[in-house]
Order: structure tokens, then sequence, then C-alpha cells
């Protein structure tokens, strides 16, 4: 009995550890956590799944914390914001605003939504509020669903995003260069978030 006692606060534990946003869950946990999906247990003469499909299709996320059919709806709103502002009488030298916003979720491989542009047809404005929603959304410090990301490691990963061509490696370098995030970081996130922002520079 202390053995299944051990083995089932194990089960817990990891459990508990791998239910928070992540940057990336690897396989082998993604296989431990199928091995505990198929255990099950004896209530009432009826044999139950440690964990439910629903309980298991959201523990299996591999980054973020979005299933695909949640992913999907959240990603429609960069297609509204377009619907949105392109309604609005913008005079004509404000006529691409509806354009740029909708394009801050596209990446320079086309891999990014909702038209997924190349680099060829991304224009500037959309790629450096592309970088700045990023930065945003990785330091936020009012998001309840996610611990905010410190400087350092907010940063690393736009470095990551910049080899892989999904950023503008010019703005991005432009941004260290500048140091504008440190404004923004000092006035904008917690003290503990921020670290020594070299990390970001690789």
């Amino acid at each position: 009995m202390s053995k299944e006692l051990d083995e089932l606060w194990h089960d817990f534990e990891f459990i508990k550890s791998i239910n928070t946003a992540q940057e990336f869950m690897p396989d082998e946990k993604i296989d431990q956590l199928n091995a505990i999906g198929q255990k099950v247990y004896e209530q009432n003469g009826k044999k139950l799944p440690y964990l439910s499909e629903d309980e298991l299709e959201n523990l299996r996320i591999r980054k973020g914390t979005l299933t695909q059919p949640e992913r999907a709806i959240i990603e429609n709103h960069a297609n509204v914001t377009f619907k949105i502002l392109d309604a609005l009488p913008f005079p004509k030298n404000l006529s691409m605003v509806p354009e740029y916003a909708a394009g801050h979720h596209e990446k320079l491989d086309g891999s990014g939504y909702p038209r997924h542009l190349e680099e060829t047809n991304l224009p500037l404005q959309s790629r450096i509020m592309a970088i700045a929603d990023i930065f945003e959304a990785l330091t936020a410090k009012d998001r309840p669903y996610k611990k905010p990301m410190k400087l350092s490691q907010a940063l690393k990963i736009l470095s990551f995003m910049k080899k892989d061509r999904h950023i503008d490696p010019d703005i991005y370098d432009l941004v260290l260069k500048s140091k504008i995030f440190f404004d923004y970081a000092k006035a904008n996130m917690n003290p503990d978030q921020l670290d020594d922002p070299e990390g970001g520079n690789e």
C-alpha cells in the first residue's frame, strides 16, 4: 500500500509540475502523462480513469496554455482587429492602420497568422508591432494564467525568434542597441523581473 501511495503522490506531483504555461513540453513528459492517463481506480464498483479526456487534452498542450480549438478562436482576433479598424473613417494619412495592426502576428517566414504573409509583403509597422506585442506578452505581470518572465528570458526568446526569422532581425538589433526595452521594463514590470538583460544578446 505504501508503494502505491508513493506512486500516486509521484503522479500527482508530475501533473502539478506540467499544469503550467511552459515554453515547450518534450516527448518524454507527454509519454509519462499518457501512461498516467491509462491508469484507473475503482469507485462504487466502477473503474474510472485517473484523468478525463478533457484533462488529458489540456495537459498535453506542448506550448502555452491553449488547445488547438481554443488557439483557433484566439488567433481570430487578428481578423477581428482588421474588420473593426477597417470600418473606421481614418484620414488618408492613417488609411493603412488596419493593415498594420492586423499584421502583428505575422512572421517573416510566412508561418504567422492570419494571412501567412512573408517578408516581402509584411509592412515595417507590422514588424515593429510584432516585436512589441511579443515582448509585452512574455513579460506582462497581469496575466493570471502564467508567471511573467524575467527581462533576460524574454529577450532570449526574441533572439531565438530572430534566428528563426520569425521577427525582423534589424528591428530586434535596434531594440537591443537603443535599450528602449529597459525604459518599458522599469515602468511596467515587477522589480524582480529586472535581471541582467545581456541574456538576450546571444
